[in-house]
């Protein structure tokens, strides 16, 4: 399987859409409200249409005061918050890799014990490690206007229902 294949959005039962940066920055401070430490979310979505901002919106709700950028070079970026969180960024790692080499099964222990929260981009090679660990996964899509992102959300194991209603309707 191609690493940076997105999945099918039928696949997602949850979906809703913000309009320009703001507000995806809003929906990942929303999404931070409701993450608990130990949460793993997954993010997948073509280059440019939103994840890292989501992520910044998602940092500043969780207490991070620095900047927040992409880890598309560094591939882990740390931040200290009210919960630490451990920003990844698969995109230039082969679905082949050794994770360990990244320091990938650390992370994990501590997202697993409660202590950290993981936002994974580009999540391919990760998901093998992940196995079948509960996480949250979301698939941001271009909509119909330049600005307009639509976003595709699942749980593993799935998503209460209710969880997510359409746009300002529920708590996602």
């Amino acid at each position: 399987m191609d690493a940076h294949a997105l999945p099918d959005p039928a696949g997602f039962p949850a979906r809703l859409a913000t309009a320009g940066p703001a507000a995806t920055e809003a929906l990942g401070a929303r999404i931070a409200g409701l993450a608990p430490a130990g949460t793993v979310i997954l993010l997948y979505g073509p280059l440019g249409a939103g994840k890292t901002c989501f992520c910044q919106g998602f940092c500043r709700a969780a207490g991070v005061a620095g900047e927040v950028v992409s880890p598309t070079f560094t591939l882990v970026n740390t931040y200290p918050g009210r919960t630490t969180v451990h920003h990844l960024d698969f995109y230039r790692i082969e679905p082949q890799h050794d994770l360990d080499d990244i320091g990938v099964p650390a992370i994990l222990d501590e997202v697993w014990e409660g202590r950290a929260i993981a936002l994974v981009e580009w999540p391919g090679p990760l998901l093998p490690a992940l196995g079948d660990a509960p996480r949250l996964e979301l698939l941001v899509l271009p909509g119909a206007t330049a600005d307009e992102r639509v976003w595709h959300l699942r749980g593993v194991p799935p998503l209460p229902d209710g969880w997510a209603q359409p746009a300002g309707e529920g708590p996602c």
